[in-house]
């Protein structure tokens, strides 16, 4: 299975999983540069796959269903239109015509219902791991992403992440403010900062190198634990509250 990737709006991630000529598209928010696609390529899609509902996700949807019907996967728990298969925790995805398999992750915290996939060393976490990052709270609480966060951190260390917008320099500011003593992230700083400057793509990513630099997975350490307290000025217990605390300091974070 080959994985492309389409750009969308400022700095969004169309990914599409092709097979021969079969493609599925993940989190199609438009359907203009997936249909060019198609057409430059003689391409047939042949599924879509639905992290969650907002727009930048979803806007192409139904652009796509009008010319290409096709089965739609998405999250059980959000009420997103066009959904064909309604996926939850544990779920296998079957992708027509691909011999690969995913299965179904629920992440909650950005949005409610937030799903994820996973499957032959690729994971599509649509918003809610960033390289160095994480999702905002739209809906879910600090509790729900620290939980969902440790379930993908769980998944193998070679694991590819795709997820759907390009945030990673700028996470890495804010990373740094929080552990500018990591050496690992020193370094991923600089790499980060070579491709963006020749306009190429930080993701994917792998999560062994997300646990090594992303202040989120990481707060359970004592670095990142020691800065958050000294930001929010008061004494924090156990990661889930540190994470917490990093969450809205990002949210005001001024690079």
């Amino acid at each position: 299975m080959d994985i492309q990737a389409l750009r969308a709006f400022e700095d969004n991630y169309i990914w599409l999983l092709r097979d021969g000529r079969r493609i599925v598209v993940v989190d199609p928010g438009d359907e203009v540069p997936v249909l060019d696609y198609l057409t430059k390529e003689d391409a047939a899609l042949a599924a879509i796959l639905l992290t969650h509902h907002h727009g930048d996700h979803i806007g192409g949807v139904a652009g796509l269903l009008a010319r290409h019907p096709v089965p739609v996967f998405g999250p059980a728990g959000e009420p997103i239109a066009g959904i064909t298969v309604p996926l939850r925790e544990g779920d296998p995805v079957a992708l027509p015509g691909f011999q690969d398999h995913f299965r179904v992750i629920d992440v909650p915290g950005h949005t409610r219902g937030h799903i994820a996939y996973y499957g032959h060393g690729a994971l599509f976490c649509g918003d809610t791991l960033f390289g160095c990052g994480c999702g905002r709270l739209f809906e879910g609480t600090a509790q729900q992403m620290w939980a969902s966060l440790g379930k993908l951190a769980a998944l193998p260390a070679d694991t590819q992440v795709y997820c759907a917008h390009e945030y990673t320099q700028s996470n890495i500011r804010f990373a740094l403010a929080v552990e500018p003593g990591n050496a690992a992230l020193q370094a991923r700083a600089g790499r980060v900062a070579q491709l963006r400057a020749d306009r190429q793509s930080t993701v994917p990513f792998t999560l062994a190198e997300e646990r090594q630099t992303n202040p989120f997975l990481r707060s359970g350490e004592a670095e990142v634990t020691a800065a958050a307290e000294r930001h929010c000025g008061a004494r924090l217990y156990g990661a889930a509250e540190v994470f917490a605390v990093l969450r809205e300091w990002k949210n005001d974070f001024r690079q």
